[in-house]
């Protein structure tokens, strides 16, 4: 059953939000304006679900009370019908609002980073990372999301040994983040004159961006290198010294940005870039130190993990963490995502209910 008390608090605090915003002193703070209208999206979709469930609550009881009393034959069976229905549909709302009950992941909203790094294959595999790197710009693309190259390392092929950027856009995060781990391709190569499918990967690694106060970065632990950009991605090539490498002294993390013309700009976007990859270290941490149970969700997001298979000759693509196939590789590849990442965010929402029972 769902925790009928609990939802209830959150109709009250709804409906309490609502008059505060409607308060004119409220609504010339427009801090707190901003914070309580945050509050009262958060609340809307439970709150929508929640009175809809009661409704059909209260429709459940008058059918039950016609089927009781009523000695008229035919209003009993019509009431019978719709009790079915209504239970089916009480039912729905309850597997509904677990969900929406469900913690909400802090980073879900965020942007993030995305790096993708050829790993077996050669020059195949690099060929596979810009294949990937542009199924999620496509991705992007239909999200409305904005794409930046950070760094890339381009072969001459047209291929990324890797390739680093930034996707700006609401919810980001919740969209992607199941997609780390290590991507395989199955495919023959141009440069195969025999015919012969070779196997090739490229890992994924996502990052939500992380705000300044959440990870402190002190400056005497970072060396600051800057050097001439080399048109990350094939854009433009800098004449200056405006490309930046920043190491971080006590942990040995490196990144760098060359796609602003602005050393000043690239120094932030790297800087943003190391905040990140430090929070996925701290993380990785404190997950070795939960249980093996709780880490079994949509895989643990190492990128030594081997996640999708993308199959040519058989025109397939297979995420082996859900036993998801699905036989339209071309469109996948060129960005139509949504099946397969519903799919995993539905698979982490019922191992996440089944902890909760």
């Amino acid at each position: 059953m769902i925790p009928v008390g609990k939802l209830q608090e959150i109709e009250d605090r709804y409906l309490e939000i609502e008059k505060q915003l409607a308060d004119p002193d409220v609504y010339s703070d427009y801090e707190k304006f901003k914070k309580l209208a945050k509050e009262k999206a958060e609340l809307e979709p439970i709150v929508e679900k929640f009175r809809e469930f009661k409704e059909v609550m209260e429709r459940v009881a008058e059918s039950r009370q016609i089927i009781d009393e009523e000695e008229d034959e035919e209003l009993v069976e019509l009431a019978k019908e719709e009790l079915k229905e209504l239970e089916k549909r009480q039912e729905e709302l309850e597997k509904e609002l677990k969900v929406l009950l469900l913690p909400k992941d802090p980073n879900d909203e965020k942007n993030i980073f995305l790096e993708i790094r050829a790993a077996a294959g050669g020059e195949e595999a690099a060929l596979f990372a810009a294949d990937l790197f542009r199924m999620y710009s496509r991705y992007a693309e239909r999200k409305g999301w904005k794409v930046q190259v950070l760094d890339a390392n381009v072969t001459g092929r047209g291929g990324f040994k890797e390739i680093v950027a930034l996707i700006e856009g609401r919810g980001a995060y919740s969209r992607l983040k199941f997609e780390s781990g290590v991507h395989r391709v199955q495919r023959i190569p141009e440069t195969e004159s025999g015919g012969r499918i070779h196997t090739s990967t490229a890992t994924v690694a996502v990052l939500p961006e992380v705000e300044e106060a959440e990870v402190e970065i002190r400056p005497e632990d970072l060396r600051i290198d800057v050097f001439r950009a080399s048109g990350a991605g094939g854009q433009h090539v800098n004449v200056t010294d405006s490309a930046v490498r920043i190491t971080h002294i006590p942990t040995g993390i490196v990144v760098q940005c060359q796609d602003e013309r602005s050393q000043h700009k690239n120094k932030e976007k790297a800087l943003r870039m190391l905040r990140a990859k430090l929070k996925e270290m701290m993380e990785r941490q404190r997950q070795e130190e939960i249980s093996e149970e709780r880490r079994k969700q949509v895989g643990t997001g190492e990128r030594s993990e081997k996640i999708r298979t993308y199959n040519f000759p058989q025109n397939r693509v297979t995420d082996h963490r859900i036993g998801l196939t699905l036989y339209r590789l071309e469109d996948i590849l060129d960005g139509d995502l949504d099946e397969i990442i519903d799919a995993l965010i539905a698979h982490d929402q019922a191992e996440r209910l089944k902890r909760m029972e």
